[in-house]
């Protein structure tokens, strides 16, 4: 009875879904079929770095052509109308140049939460619009909510293991409006896969799609490729000091808390910082050096459009996946930029990364660590 009433309450709702070829979308796009909503799939096409490896095809890639065919056959599945958007220009200028940029200059950067604002709840916006919808619909794992003061909001998706509020900080009111988010209100991806079964979709066995859809292989072979190398010294403790014990190939190639693939014998050995003046590496036997209680957010964005009245209570995710942590004090410093403390100390403070601000399930922001 439910499901009938919604169907006619959205009937002359039109909705555009970002059709990505994989299982979430894929039920996304279904389910509001089911609510009543005039269904219109688009698959985006992405810019896509070239492969060197003849044993990477792409068919789990969530741009490549493979994931194209497959969102295809969704919608040839559904009956609704199918659409190819090429995005590949502004992709590469919005999201790779940025991500090389931010990369090159020694931090480490989030290219989904810049993707998700500019282009998935950016651009797509704009194609929906111009084919007269209402509505744009992903599969992301997230939930959203109206406030009694008419305020939209963003609340953790039901599976927190899935939960990817962590990527739309950067979102406004205005997008708000336009987006519907049916994949958070399900309990579990294995629900999600279930449910593909059960409508017979034919993606409900595709894997997970890599984190860095426009990488091929790996994020060091695509930097190499586009960043080339740059050596430099590596120096033990906190500060440059001395001959250094080594050398690095490029700060680029390193982040905050990485382990593995510095190549100095006698480790364990953690990258705790990178000197970008000196072109130095930082290393530390003690992990104890990755530890801080406090981080320097800027851009900091609100969601509801402005300061929360109170900002006590918060608690904040330093990287996608991090437990969220308590924070002690939160205090502006600057336009757009706060000084964040923690309660307890947080591991691997990582320069570029994104803080996403919460309070108890809902996203009220975020920023980039500075």
């Amino acid at each position: 009875m439910l499901i009938y009433y919604m169907a006619l309450l959205n009937k002359s709702k039109k909705v555009v879904v970002g059709l990505s070829g994989g299982v979430d979308s894929a039920v996304a796009a279904t389910l509001l079929k089911e609510q009543g909503y005039e269904v219109i799939g688009v698959f985006m096409k992405f810019w896509q770095a070239p492969s060197d490896s003849k044993q990477n095809s792409g068919w789990n890639r969530c741009c490549s052509f493979e994931a194209q065919q497959r969102a295809r056959e969704v919608a040839r599945v559904l009956g609704i109308r199918f659409y190819v958007v090429n995005l590949e220009r502004q992709f590469k200028k919005e999201i790779v140049d940025y991500f090389l940029t931010e990369s090159a200059a020694g931090r480490t950067p989030n290219p989904c939460v810049v993707c998700n604002k500019k282009i998935k709840f950016g651009l797509l916006i704009e194609k929906a619009m111009a084919l007269g919808a209402d509505y744009v619909a992903t599969g992301h794992y997230a939930k959203k909510r109206k406030t009694k003061n008419e305020k939209l909001k963003i609340l953790k998706a039901e599976d927190e293991n899935k939960d990817q509020t962590y990527f739309l900080w950067q979102l406004n009111q205005k997008q708000l409006a336009k987006i519907l988010l049916p994949i958070g209100e399900i309990a579990s991806k294995t629900k999600v896969r279930e449910l593909a079964k059960k409508f017979n979709l034919p993606v409900s066995g595709t894997k997970e799609s890599q984190e860095v859809c426009f990488i091929q292989n790996t994020t060091e072979e695509f930097l190499r490729k586009y960043l080339k190398q740059k050596p430099g010294v590596v120096y033990p403790g906190v500060r440059p000091r001395g001959a250094g014990i080594g050398q690095h190939n490029g700060l680029w190639f390193y982040t905050i808390g990485q382990r593995k693939g510095i190549g100095l014998s006698g480790g364990p050995w953690f990258v705790v910082d990178k000197d970008i003046k000196k072109n130095a590496l930082i290393v530390s036997q003690d992990e104890n050096d990755l530890l801080s209680k406090e981080l320097t957010a800027q851009k900091v964005n609100w969601l509801s459009g402005g300061e929360p009245a109170n900002l006590q209570n918060m608690q904040a995710k330093i990287r996608y996946g991090a437990k969220p942590a308590q924070i002690k004090t939160m205090r502006k410093i600057g336009p757009n930029k706060y000084k964040i403390i923690f309660t307890q100390p947080q591991r691997a403070i990582t320069p570029g990364q994104s803080v996403a601000l919460y309070k108890g399930q809902e996203l009220l922001g975020g920023g980039v660590i500075s």
